[in-house]
């Protein structure tokens, strides 16, 4: 199997976007990042993404964003399971390329581009930015993170065809018809989908043609987010729908105030089972006290139906 086989392969899968944990005194926490990394790798995941949204990737530094991709690469190594790391990179080109380049150094094997947060976005614009990072690293494979819904398929397909490194493409804009139309435009079969807006919108993406998803739910129960790859797989939507439901509250508290908790409601349930601390980087905040309890009932109380 090549290795750009394995890279798709991994994607289409659950695609764990690990949390950066703080200390006290606000910095990394290095050791419980480790601790993260060695539960979900020992639960089966095969795709980590160091450096993701939810690993709150825009209040790191550049020398925190580093030690984490070598933290992430030591881990997997020691546990010898073949995972694949998806690095997150972005910024302005030139830092998005440093970044790609250090990835591959310390040897991961996918880097994914954040969506451009200059204000300006063209087809043409976002074209020569991805375009720029993928031809940097060619031997790497290369996801953009899809969240505006005026990129079109064709802009897709484009950056494909000029670049064969770019391997999938994480979709996030919450529209299941402008997805369906959107992987068909750039190609179903040309790149992995992956669902960019976790467990909630795996089965309506999953239908349409994702193969994998994101998830920050899986850092607190991975057994969840693989019951609901496994349901997926075998065509089960009944099955994925139960774990849908059983998880919905808790995605829902984090999406809400236009997903303010999205990192939030994650360390808190991480807090709640003594993994981390519940400590967030602005501008996120802290869970506020009384949502904090009804956080720690749902971990408490989530059985596999």
């Amino acid at each position: 199997m090549s290795d750009f086989a394995r890279q798709r392969e991994a994607l289409a899968d659950v695609v764990a976007i690990p949390v950066t944990p703080f200390t006290e005194n606000d910095r990394f926490d290095q050791e419980s990042y480790r601790v993260l990394l060695r539960r979900l790798l020992t639960s089966g995941v095969q795709a980590l993404t160091p450096n993701g949204n939810t690993s709150e990737f825009y209040s790191l530094t550049a020398e925190e964003r580093q030690i984490e991709v070598v933290l992430t690469v030591a881990e997997v190594a020691e546990a010898g399971s073949g995972a694949q790391i998806l690095v997150g990179v972005g910024q302005d080109v030139g830092t998005a390329v440093s970044a790609s380049l250090e990835a591959r150094a310390a040897g991961a094997q996918m880097v994914m581009v954040h969506q451009p947060v200059h204000p300006y976005v063209s087809q043409e614009g976002w074209l020569a930015y991805h375009r720029a990072i993928a031809d940097a690293v060619p031997e790497v494979g290369v996801v953009p993170y899809v969240r505006n819904p005026a990129i079109e398929g064709a802009t897709i397909a484009r950056l494909g065809a000029d670049c064969p490194n770019v391997i999938g493409v994480k979709y996030a804009v919450p529209d299941p018809v402008r997805f369906a139309s959107v992987a068909r435009d750039a190609g179903l079969e040309r790149f992995v989908w992956v669902a960019g807006l976790a467990e909630l919108s795996a089965p309506s993406y999953f239908a349409s043609g994702a193969t994998g998803f994101t998830s920050g739910l899986v850092n607190v129960a991975p057994a969840v987010s693989l019951a609901m790859r496994d349901a997926l797989r075998a065509g089960d939507y009944r099955a994925a729908m139960r774990v849908w439901e059983l998880i919905r509250p808790f995605e829902e508290l984090r999406a809400r105030d236009q997903s303010a908790n999205n990192v939030t409601v994650v360390k808190e349930a991480l807090a709640a089972l003594d993994l981390c601390r519940r400590d967030v980087r602005p501008p996120s905040s802290v869970l506020a006290p009384e949502d904090r309890a009804d956080v720690a009932a749902m971990v408490e109380g989530w059985e596999l139906p």
